[in-house]
């Protein structure tokens, strides 16, 4: 088979483990048996499912591909955190980053290829919007990390849509590979173990809480008030603060779960006491948790993170008005792998 008829297959990480494809109707199992080669042993080839009848093999491998990337590039950093650079069947690329620690594994995952949020202090922000990734796309991260790292997908037990795009505005694909992520018989984590961050789009907020997930919803908040907001977050124009409030209002009653504040400190913009003090006003009545995270420079960003001493006064002056608070530091920076660093960098 051609490279490019092989690049045109579907992946089967496209399916829910329900619609994976089976040899006959009276054999059913064989469903099982794929999800436990896909999901529970991570296999990348057909070749590598050896309890599957060789014949049916290959007829799936004449159907189908398992690995929806065409190549995959690790970058490792000091601090052992990985930056994956995938490139697509259609030669785009995107990005996720692997974080080992003690007691868990987590994945940083992309949901598009760049993001049109155009946040000015992300570097992925300013490559524009590519396209939305498809499922396969977006599990196939996961599986291909695994592989690649030498260890079975089910050990990855915590993960992170943070990294390129604005899931909220991939929700179809997003939400059905949360889905599979979550299914006993595919990835089986916990919805509390899965994060999403968006940049606060209320009807797609609302929606999500509709849909009844006890995920960890991550706002990508930045500033407290409107002005610098629009400065920084082109997608403030669109959404006003307080309809953002308002549906994470609506996310904890339907949930009852905290939410986490994302806010990147940026040397005289976001710093000021007096903004420290807004978002208190502005997160009051919400159960939160505030992650107050350095800025990560990048070539050409005209930024520059807030001094360590003005973030531990900004961390204080939340602290004592009782506001949940902690300063989060990335992983990665080295190899552009950390918060708002990923750019598709080939080194």
């Amino acid at each position: 088979m051609s490279d490019a008829l092989k690049s045109s297959l579907t992946s089967l990480l496209d399916f829910s483990v329900p619609e994976l494809p089976i040899a006959t109707e009276k054999q059913t199992f064989q469903r099982q048996q794929l999800a436990q080669w896909l999901f529970k042993k991570g296999a990348q080839t057909f070749e590598e499912m050896t309890n599957l009848p060789k014949a049916w093999r290959e007829e799936l491998a004449a159907r189908y591909r398992v690995n929806p990337f065409e190549k995959t590039q690790r970058f490792v950093s000091q601090d052992k955190s990985v930056r994956y650079l995938f490139t697509l069947p259609d030669g785009r690329q995107t990005e996720a980053v692997y974080m080992p620690y003690k007691d868990r594994k987590t994945v940083c995952l992309s949901s598009m290829v760049g993001c049109p949020a155009g946040c000015a202090f992300c570097a992925t922000g300013a490559l524009g919007f590519g396209r939305n990734l498809t499922q396969a796309e977006i599990i196939g991260q996961i599986l291909a990390i695994a592989w690649h790292e030498g260890f079975a997908p089910t050990e990855i037990r915590n993960v992170v849509l943070m990294g390129m795009g604005e899931a909220l505005l991939n929700y179809k694909n997003a939400l059905s590979s949360i889905r599979t992520m979550i299914d006993a018989d595919a990835l089986d984590m916990s919805p509390r173990r899965i994060t999403l961050s968006t940049v606060g789009l209320p009807k797609q907020i609302r929606k999500l809480a509709d849909e009844g997930l006890s995920l960890v919803l991550a706002l990508s908040l930045h500033a407290p008030d409107e002005e610098t907001r629009k400065q920084i977050i082109p997608t403030a124009h669109a959404y006003p603060m307080e309809d953002i409030i308002e549906a994470l209002k609506y996310w904890q009653e339907k949930l009852g779960r905290r939410i986490s504040i994302e806010y990147t400190m940026l040397g005289g913009i976001n710093d000021h006491l007096w903004q420290a003090d807004l978002l208190v006003e502005r997160l009051k009545g919400l159960l939160v948790h505030v992650n107050l995270i350095p800025f990560n420079s990048w070539q050409n960003s005209g930024f520059s993170s807030s001094s360590r001493e003005r973030i531990r006064e900004f961390e204080t002056r939340l602290s004592k008005k009782s506001l949940p608070v902690s300063v989060r530091f990335s992983r990665g920076q080295d190899t552009g792998a950390a918060c708002g660093q990923l750019s598709l960098t080939q080194a």
